[in-house]
């Protein structure tokens, strides 16, 4: 089945969409992007993917070439002219194509704006029970890892030796602290608290880690937002890595030893129920 896309204001088959080889994100990677889950057809904090993605064009000294409510409406279009109830949504801009490749900004900016969607599988119930693993890698990225650019090269790197390890994700630890996963936020759990890395531009501001940290605070959960040690990490309780398409899912192994007991802890479990009755309260509108 071929998706329906949405490219510089056409809605047409996904097999069909094409862009210039001189587009600068295809030659620069000069672009941002963002992936918006939705749910029985309704974008999830569509809002705040909205925002996030402002913030990144502003920074990337990109025009944005869509109005807010513009945004809105056309993610929304796509959302309605696929099959699927639950999707996840790929939103990119790119600064678009020049006359000549140079790596100078063109005179005249013509943005490419991109958005297709595919099924949103979220991790199975056998995968929330037992745990995923993990390994844990040096950070070696650039140091503007809060911007969602379309250069992932990095990131493909480092997800790719948890795929050679049979892991789902690779932590990152940068000068002996923990920054975030190659494609999510990580939290841990020590003594009874929830312990989250703070902000900065070394880590993607994430939407799913603003609401696990909303929801602990809604739900009295002992929570704290500061640096965590790489000996922290590797001596916690529970890990989780959280995304738009994984939500919360526990790490239960990393580098081929157990996390805590080795299962799933009483914290994500919580967590995990939280989630899921914010995210269906917010689906029915209430």
């Amino acid at each position: 089945m071929s998706s329906i896309c949405y490219l510089d204001g056409e809605f047409l088959p996904l097999a069909e969409a094409r862009v210039s080889p001189l587009d600068r994100g295809f030659l620069f990677g000069d672009g941002a992007y963002e992936v918006i889950p939705v749910y029985s057809g309704r974008p999830f904090r569509l809002d705040e993917h909205l925002v996030r993605l402002g913030n990144t064009l502003a920074a990337l000294k990109l025009p944005d070439p869509h109005a807010f409510d513009e945004w809105r409406r056309i993610v929304r279009e796509v959302a309605t002219r696929n099959p699927w109830s639950d999707q996840s949504i790929y939103l990119q801009v790119s600064r678009g194509p020049d006359e000549t490749r140079n790596h100078a900004f063109p005179k005249v900016t013509r943005p490419t704006v991109f958005l297709m969607s595919e099924e949103l599988l979220t991790p199975s119930a056998a995968q929330r029970a037992e745990g995923v693993g993990a390994i844990s890698a040096a950070d070696f990225r650039w140091l503007r890892c809060d911007l969602k650019t379309v250069s992932l090269l990095a990131n493909c790197l480092l997800k790719q030796k948890a795929v050679e390890a049979g892991c789902m994700e690779t932590i990152l630890l940068r000068d002996g602290f923990l920054t975030e996963g190659a494609s999510s936020s990580i939290f841990i759990v020590r003594n009874g608290m929830l312990l989250a890395p703070p902000k900065s531009h070394l880590m993607l501001p994430g939407i799913t880690y603003d609401v696990i940290l909303e929801l602990a605070q809604e739900h009295a959960m002992p929570h704290e937002v500061r640096e965590i040690l790489e000996d922290e990490l590797r001596s916690a309780d529970e890990i989780w890595m959280s995304s738009s398409t994984k939500e919360i899912l526990p790490i239960t192994r990393l580098d081929d030893r157990p996390v805590g007991d080795g299962r799933p802890g009483p914290f994500a479990q919580r967590m995990y129920a939280c989630y899921q009755d914010f995210k269906n309260t917010v689906m029915r509108g209430e």
